[in-house]
């Protein structure tokens, strides 16, 4: 098989892709995000926005137009696009964030120019490193150094694009609008309850549920800062 390529079936099943009468599909290059929460760029392209017919025609695209992913210029056709990563195409005037809905597969939403001025990350580990040090470690890949501790896992840091500051911090905490990401419950946007050890109680139109707290990525205090729907 050849390695920039996947076999269809194989593929994650959150790739919302055509696998019948279709051998390979692109592998993505090793990156930020697992492959089941992102796509390579290319296949987003060509399958989720229809800017290509073809790989070849996908390549073209990637390497005559401006293709921003999270504020920078992508050639690569294998880099991956995950979860919350921004895409833009400026020629066009088009914003794009990657999500996950219901059926449990990634898919394309449109985001307003304003949207697109921020990327959102969730706080996944950290640790002290030294004196008034502390490493982040986010979903996406991210490791920042910050002098206060004023984070905890659970958190979503706010970026701004393209010089990637922390501009804001949305904790997870009773009251939070949350998305799932995964479990049986991934798709839906909910409102946190509780947060009990490793269980997340939440209520989605009055009636809760529980399930994972790690399967849920804080997206607003009362509500979206972006439009999710």
């Amino acid at each position: 098989m050849p390695k920039n390529h996947l076999k269809a079936q194989n593929a994650p099943r959150t790739w919302p892709i055509k696998r019948k009468n279709v051998v390979f599909t692109t592998r993505p290059n090793p990156g930020a995000h697992s492959q089941d929460l992102s796509i390579p760029i290319n296949v987003v392209l060509r399958d989720l926005l229809g800017k290509a017919n073809t790989n070849k025609e996908a390549k073209k695209v990637l390497h005559d137009q401006e293709i921003l992913v999270n504020g920078k210029r992508r050639k690569d056709y294998r880099y991956p696009v995950g979860i919350f990563d921004v895409l833009s195409i400026p020629l066009e005037k088009e914003h794009y964030t990657i999500l996950v809905n219901k059926q449990n597969k990634l898919f394309i939403h449109p985001l307003s120019e304003k949207e697109s001025e921020f990327k959102l990350s969730k706080l996944v580990n950290k640790k002290i490193i030294g004196k008034d040090k502390i490493q982040l470690l986010t979903l996406d890949g991210r490791t920042i150094i910050v002098k206060k501790n004023a984070y905890k896992t659970g958190d979503t840091l706010v970026f701004s694009i393209p010089k990637q500051e922390i501009k804001e911090v949305l904790t997870f905490e009773k009251g939070a609008t949350v998305i799932l990401f995964k479990g049986s419950h991934v798709g839906k946007i909910a409102e946190v309850v509780e947060i009990d050890g490793l269980t997340l109680k939440f209520k989605v139109e009055n009636e809760e549920f529980e399930t994972k707290k790690n399967y849920a990525f804080v997206i607003g205090k009362d509500k979206p800062i972006i439009n999710v729907k």
